[in-house]
């Protein structure tokens, strides 16, 4: 097996059709199909089926197209870092972003990155949680930011920066009538929710907090990101949580941020690593970060 395997595979596997992936990859369907089928003799499995309807991952398939993936990915930073080293960079940090990180503080610890150490480079990711977390323990990653803190060992989780949770209303909702919103008021409405899948460490957080009053919330939706999780406010499908943090960069007309009232509700973001001596770059990046927090 060579990459050029992994390459040919990767291509039929996202094409799901032998001509179009041919066609892709600049060759004819003959050695291709060939080449798939000398995989599949080599691994000992079927990784793809092909029927009168089409062609399908089987289960085999889908599970090897990951790992293929991230293979060709190892393959790609270290060409990246071999290239880096020789024009001048000292390094190259790779950076995970998992659970949608606010971007007014990822904004301003990238331009103090750039101002006080311009010639390291930085790459981020953004990915899941538990990919993020297979990533550092698997050196795909440096290090990474999410809103989760359950991980594995051999991994560091460092609370960095904690942001007050406030509620997205739609605007002309009876919630505004508090100038501070009672959580107990909030979830007498539908609630606009984070995917507990896709931003898990959010959901975590906000499931907690949720726990804290007697009532069961109706969720009306869940969401992958919260772009979506503002326009569904902004319709009328429910009430959301954001941080503030969050909602500075973004200003829409039909949604509207409230503090909750009593408790001083949190939104806590981690700065994940591997449990080891990190290098003198990645040091300069951990004191950016908390000095972004502070």
């Amino acid at each position: 097996m060579d990459l050029r395997h992994l390459r040919y595979f990767i291509a039929v596997a996202e094409e799901l059709h032998f001509g179009r992936a041919a066609e892709r990859l600049n060759i004819e369907q003959s050695p291709l199909s060939r080449t798939i089928k000398k995989l599949e003799s080599e691994l000992g499995v079927v990784l793809l089926e092909r029927t009168s309807r089409g062609t399908r991952l089987t289960w085999a398939g889908q599970v090897f197209l990951e790992d293929a993936r991230r293979v060709l990915l190892c393959l790609e930073q270290a060409k990246t870092n071999a290239k880096a080293a020789s024009t001048g960079y000292r390094g190259t940090l790779r950076i995970a972003l998992s659970d949608g990180i606010a971007r007014s503080r990822l904004t301003a610890l990238l331009a103090l990155c750039r101002e006080e150490e311009p010639e390291v480079e930085i790459r981020l990711f953004e990915i899941p949680f538990s990919k993020q977390l297979k990533g550092l323990s698997n050196d795909l990653y440096d290090a990474g930011f999410a809103l989760a803190d359950e991980v594995e060992d051999g991994i560091v989780a460092e609370p960095v920066w904690h942001d007050p949770l406030v509620v997205a209303v739609p605007s002309r909702h009876p919630l505004l009538a508090h100038r501070r919103v009672p959580l107990h008021e909030v979830v007498n409405y539908p609630l606009v929710l984070c995917h507990p899948e896709v931003c898990e460490g959010c959901s975590q957080q906000l499931e907690r907090v949720l726990r804290t009053v007697d009532t069961q919330p109706v969720v009306a939706e869940h969401v992958a990101t919260h772009d979506l999780m503002l326009t569904l406010v902004a319709a009328g499908y429910g009430v959301g949580f954001s941080s503030a943090a969050h909602l500075e960069a973004i200003h829409h007309k039909d949604v509207v941020a409230r503090p909750l009232a009593g408790r001083s509700f949190m939104m806590t973001t981690f700065l994940l690593r591997p449990d080891n001596e990190p290098s003198e770059q990645l040091r300069n990046f951990i004191r950016r970060v908390n000095h972004v927090g502070a």
